[in-house]
Parts: C-alpha cells; sequence; structure tokens
C-alpha cells in the first residue's frame, strides 16, 4: 500500500484551497496581480506547502497562472473572453435557476427572501458595505441555484465565478456606478417574483437582466484588456 498523506495535513491543504478560491471570487485579486507563494502563506497563516499544492489546484481550474519564471499571477481578462463567459453564465445559470423554481422549497424561498432584503438594504445606506454586498450577492445566488438539486451543475456554476470574479467584484471595489444605481435590485426582485411563483421562464429572464446589466457596466470600464 503507498504511505497515506496525514488527515491534519489534507485538511489543512482543502482549508487553504478554499480560502484562496474565496479570495479570488470575491475580487480581493486583481486581473494580472503578482502573487508570492511567501506572501499567501503569510495572509493566511500557515506555511508554504499547502498554499503551493492550492495554486496548482487553482491554476487547473485556470483560476491563477503559474508563469514560466514560477511566479503566479491572477489572469487577465479580455473583452472576448468577459463576453464569453457572460454567455455561458447566462445559459448555465439559467438552467439552474429555471429548474429550481419548479423544486424550490418553502424555507428555501424564506432565504432567498432574506438575503434579498439584507442586499437591498445594503444598497440603500449612504456608505453601503462593498464586503457585505458580494457576499450577501453570492449567497442569494447559489441559494438559488441549490434549490435545483443539481450539484454538478452548481459546481460548474462556482467553477465560471472563479474564473469571473476578480473582475465582477473588483469593479464593485473600485466605486462601479452599480451601486449608485443598481439595477441588480430589480433583477433580484424579479427572480425571487418568479419562484416563489414557480414560473421558470420568469426566474431565467431576471437572473439574464441581473448578469447582463453587471456586463455592460464592466465592458464600459477600464478593467478588461484590449484583444
Amino acid at each position: 500500500m503507498e504511505k497515506m498523506q496525514p488527515i491534519a495535513h489534507l485538511t489543512l491543504s482543502a482549508k487553504v484551497y478554499q480560502d484562496l478560491r474565496e479570495r479570488i471570487m470575491s475580487g480581493q485579486v486583481q486581473p494580472g496581480e503578482r502573487l508570492t507563494l511567501a506572501g499567501m502563506a503569510s495572509a493566511l497563516g500557515t506555511s508554504a506547502m499547502p498554499v503551493r499544492e492550492a495554486i496548482q489546484k487553482l491554476a487547473a481550474d485556470e483560476a491563477l497562472e503559474i508563469l514560466p519564471n514560477k511566479s503566479v499571477r491572477v489572469p487577465v481578462m479580455t473583452h472576448t473572453r468577459f463576453k464569453e463567459l457572460v454567455t455561458i453564465r447566462i445559459a448555465v445559470e439559467g438552467l439552474a435557476i429555471e429548474t429550481a423554481a419548479g423544486r424550490i422549497t418553502a424555507p428555501q424561498l424564506a432565504k432567498l427572501a432574506e438575503l434579498e432584503c439584507a442586499f437591498r438594504t445594503e444598497l440603500q445606506l449612504a456608505a453601503p458595505d462593498v464586503n457585505r454586498i458580494i457576499q450577501v450577492n453570492k449567497q442569494f445566488h447559489f441559494g438559488a441555484y441549490e434549490a435545483a438539486g443539481m450539484p454538478t451543475l452548481c459546481s460548474l456554476i462556482e467553477g465560471l465565478w472563479l474564473r469571473i470574479g476578480p473582475v465582477l467584484n473588483l469593479d464593485i471595489r473600485n466605486g462601479s456606478s452599480r451601486l449608485s444605481n443598481p439595477p441588480s435590485v430589480q433583477a433580484h426582485r424579479a427572480m425571487l417574483d418568479a419562484l416563489r411563483a414557480h414560473d421558470g421562464p420568469a426566474a431565467k429572464r431576471g437572473l439574464a437582466m441581473d448578469i447582463q446589466c453587471a456586463a455592460d457596466v464592466i465592458l464600459s470600464g477600464t478593467g478588461l484588456k484590449a484583444d
């Protein structure tokens, strides 16, 4: 039998991987930003080994790039790649929320209503908490997708968010107009109403509006690289 790694080591590696995933998805790193092994280990309060293993996994996820000189970089997003990901998100996430409309339970609807209210309330503040907005937005979306009862589909969606997160949420962190005039509030309300009515096509339309409105703002900004 091959020598097995200690359970504690595997648990730590998995935790570091999840922590780095969350930082990337929430836009705490910028497209094109170079990261160091020592810097990431220090930020996470761990040794270099689990960080190195997490980087390998994230590179396989296309969330990080390992350059020829062994340095690590957050991938730069071009206009073409961003548009491609937006199109795929509308299709894949649309399938999830359309399916969820026919399967969602009363407790799941109640939780989504709480999140929709929290999201709307935070955006109405004079100085909204950006981290809170990003967190609640993600919880709302994935709460809806998980109601579809299709964990493989949710895993695919997580992969899309991992690729697009640095651009999507960096825009919010930089004071996007999406904070002062947020079409996402209307879109989230439309999705929630459609889920309550078990109207799959309407839920899918609300989601498409949410994704496309955010994409239009980002495409008009300077966060993407010219092709």
